[in-house]
């Protein structure tokens, strides 16, 4: 009796213990990630069939992993397909436990698993800076204000109520246009003929009462900055006034909302840029942070770009914001427009004066009637020896700053309107905020809660100096509104991020510079921004820096170019873009930067975008699918590399690999060592049938360029012809590298590409 009474309770040990081995199998958290695999070669079932095979071996793996005889099959405990990818990237993602994630990297036709990640998010004015001018002649109107493109932004989503999304002017869609608009009981707005799709992914589509609908404000602005329509009189309580509208006012817009407020996870990323492209968008706006010097194949934003480009879709990307360090720049692939940041000519102006008489020009949005700080007030830098209190102003214990005017170090992109709180809470009635060196004389218009002045590092340093030569020194602050002409003009920010690219250092990055500093543009009641007393419930516009609004510009002046030239690839309209661009400021002296010195091409790309000269650029650079393969072959990915990336099998070992330097594009990086260097280069003529163009190079006096022939003559449209550049030391090499422009000039035109030879050891 004992005895099976013993064999009884371990049987049902053992029969316990393998239900605790079961079940554990099922409780194991499943992390998100993204399946990459490789190209079938025949389309047996659908795609949706072929991802969920692979999550049956993986299922079947793992539970033979186990010792578990009773695989899942993908069912309800299984394995679970959030998003089946078809057009812009071959795989799927799925919630997967760790063991069926191992297996799946070992299943036959896998090239790779990537966990979730989340990227960060990276107007009045700017149409008139750019040469956008209202009236019968002129690029703008002659492109029909981008009529009949349909620009996809991805991002937070839209206030569809706003007036920017009315569509008064607007066709209906185009035909053959497949997007869904998944609005529901929207007041006062929804879908019409200016948003034409609206869909939400992932955790976006779960963060407000009706998906799509923007709860941050950003995608608002971006999608505005775009393609917004024209509304008048917009301003920020009284600030920046005027006719606000986007680049390409009279195209439409599709909204893929794929991020939260603060982030955007890459599943969602991929899911919206695959659906963008089954609707049939033509431009792509991409506000969206980026994995800076990850190789391409690694790179799932651009192997989806990569096919996105294919279906000539133009895809404009931020460059980033974590300038200025070099080598910071992300979406660097060269299918990719790649946009960093500028200035404008305007100013939010604000005025300091110190008890010495010495004055300081800054910048803010707040710019109060009742103006507590107009008088002289004692001055006060709680960074100062003896105070037990932070420079940036973050804390303030032990720091007498009631009544008084409070100097804050920048705390740099973020953190300046939350110094301004928290020194009104201290009882401080003035705050001046000044930039750490690095941040040179980029200041922004800031909506803070108190009379403030954002200066720039040098103004911020004479500051210093007084209160250091003085027990009793005092300040006041004057409110000078909007100012226009303010110089130099353009500029490059401190933030914009800065080439050469980490990923394909041989080729140009960041392409293009855009307005991106103090941008105001359409705005969606948000929490995240509570800076006024009323919490700005009724702002209908706000004003952000970023390339985050750089890149909605540059989309909208391609939108431009396609409406006006519909058979153009997007190389070609990337080329027109780039080969027109302006690197002299509004003075005709060259770009400066951050520090007010000349801005390199690393920080500025090719320029500061021209779209009045962009549209008729004389000749293009001109690349298509099939052109890269070489280049991503030379690249050294390998076939199984450049095959993820082209969505198709390729063997390397059967053409012949090019170096970056020979890529056909609208840049040229010239790695030179000691020996010279030659690269072929091709132009299509898209100007005038009959004209001949003459080579011109601008280089230092050490370095030797020759071109041949030195002369192209074209006799009809679309015409291509061919040239040789040969780079050469004229002397002893540089090590601090070179810069220059190659330029074809006509009668007619002026084509200018950037000639670099970069510092060595870059």
């Amino acid at each position: 009796m004992e005895m099976n009474k013993s064999r009884w309770c371990r049987a049902t040990l053992l029969l316990l213990l393998s239900l605790a081995l079961r079940g554990a199998a099922y409780l194991q958290e499943r992390k998100n990630y993204i399946v990459h695999l490789r190209p079938r070669e025949a389309a047996d079932g659908s795609v949706e069939e072929w991802h969920r095979s692979f999550l049956s071996q993986a299922a079947a793996a793992a539970a033979a992993a186990r010792l578990d005889s009773a695989a899942d099959g993908g069912g309800d405990d299984g394995p679970r397909i959030i998003y089946s990818y078809s057009d812009v990237f071959t795989g799927f993602a799925a919630r997967l436990t760790d063991e069926e994630a191992e297996a799946l990297r070992a299943t036959d036709g896998c090239a790779r698993l990537y966990p979730e990640v989340f990227l960060p998010l990276a107007t009045t004015r700017s149409p008139g800076f750019l040469g956008l001018h209202l009236g019968n002649e002129g690029f703008w109107s002659r492109s029909g204000f981008g009529r009949g493109v349909v620009i996809g932004i991805l991002d937070t989503g839209i206030l569809p109520s706003h007036p920017s999304f009315g569509d008064d002017g607007l066709q209906p869609p185009p035909k053959g246009w497949k997007g869904t608009c998944e609005f529901k009981n929207i007041a006062g707005g929804g879908c019409n003929n200016k948003i034409i799709g609206a869909r939400a992914f992932g955790s976006a589509a779960v963060n407000s009462t009706a998906p799509p609908v923007d709860d941050a404000g950003h995608g608002t602005h971006t999608a505005s900055t775009a393609a917004g329509n024209f509304v008048e009189n917009a301003n920020i309580r009284g600030n920046a006034d005027g006719t606000a509208s986007g680049m390409a006012p009279h195209a439409h817009l599709s909204i893929y909302k794929v991020c939260t407020r603060s982030r955007c996870s890459i599943m969602d990323i991929i899911a919206g840029l695959d659906a963008a492209v089954k609707d049939g968008v033509d431009v792509l706006s991409f506000s969206i942070g980026a994995y800076s010097g990850t190789q391409f194949n690694y790179d799932p934003i651009a192997i989806a770009a990569f096919k996105a480009m294919e279906r000539g879709i133009f895809v404009s990307c931020a460059a980033g914001n974590a300038g200025p360090e070099p080598g910071t720049v992300g979406n660097g692939a060269p299918w990719m427009l790649t946009v960093a940041a500028g200035t404008m000519d305007r100013a939010i102006q604000t005025n300091v004066r110190l008890g010495n008489g010495e004055e300081f020009h800054g910048e803010s949005l707040f710019q109060p009637r009742n103006n507590s700080a107009a008088d002289p007030l004692p001055l006060v830098y709680p960074g100062a020896d003896g105070f037990d209190a932070s420079r940036d102003c973050s804390v303030l214990r032990g720091a007498e700053v009631t009544g008084k005017v409070v100097l804050c170090e920048s705390r740099g992109l973020s953190g300046r309107i939350e110094a301004g709180q928290t020194v009104a809470a201290y009882g401080g009635v003035g705050m001046i905020v000044m930039n750490k060196a690095a941040e040179g004389y980029t200041t922004f218009a800031d909506a803070h809660v108190l009379p403030a002045s954002h200066v720039s590092y040098e103004a911020g340093a004479k500051i210093m100096a007084y209160l250091n030569s003085t027990a009793n020194g005092t300040a006041s602050i004057d409110f000078k509104g909007t100012i226009i002409g303010s110089y130099p003009s353009p500029a490059v920010t401190f933030f914009s991020s800065r080439g050469p690219s980490k990923a394909s250092p041989g080729i140009l990055k960041p392409d293009i510079t855009g307005p991106g500093m103090n941008i105001l543009a359409a705005w969606a009641p948000s929490d995240s921004h509570t800076e006024f007393s009323d919490g700005g419930a009724d702002l209908s516009f706000f004003v952000e820096s970023g390339t985050s609004m750089s890149t909605p510009h540059l989309s909208g002046i391609a939108a431009l170019l396609k409406s006006l030239h519909p058979d153009w690839s997007p190389a070609a309209i990337k080329s027109a873009i780039m080969t027109t661009s302006d690197a002299v400021d509004r003075t005709g002296l060259p770009i400066k930067d951050e520090q007010y010195r000349h801005a390199t091409f690393y920080a500025m790309g090719a320029g500061y975008v021209n779209p009045a000269l962009a549209f008729d650029p004389g000749l293009v650079y001109d690349l298509h699918a099939d052109d890269y393969i070489p280049y991503l072959c030379g690249l050294g990915l390998g076939d199984d590399g450049v095959t993820e990336i082209a969505h198709r099998p390729v063997t390397c070992g059967g053409l012949r690999a090019i170096t970056e330097a020979e890529l056909n594009y609208p840049s040229l990086v010239a790695n030179l060592l000691s020996q010279p260097i030659t690269v072929n280069r091709t132009v299509t003529n898209v100007g005038k049938a009959s004209s001949v163009y003459t080579a011109v190079v601008d280089m230092p006096k050490d370095v030797s360029v020759t071109v041949q022939p030195p002369m192209l003559r074209f006799t009809e449209l679309k015409e291509k012809q061919s040239f040789t550049v040969t780079v050469r030391w004229a002397g002893q090499p540089n090590v601090a590298g070179a810069e220059g422009n190659l330029k074809w000039v006509s009668d007619d035109y002026i084509v200018r590409s950037p000639l670099v030879i970069p510092p060595k050891g870059e």
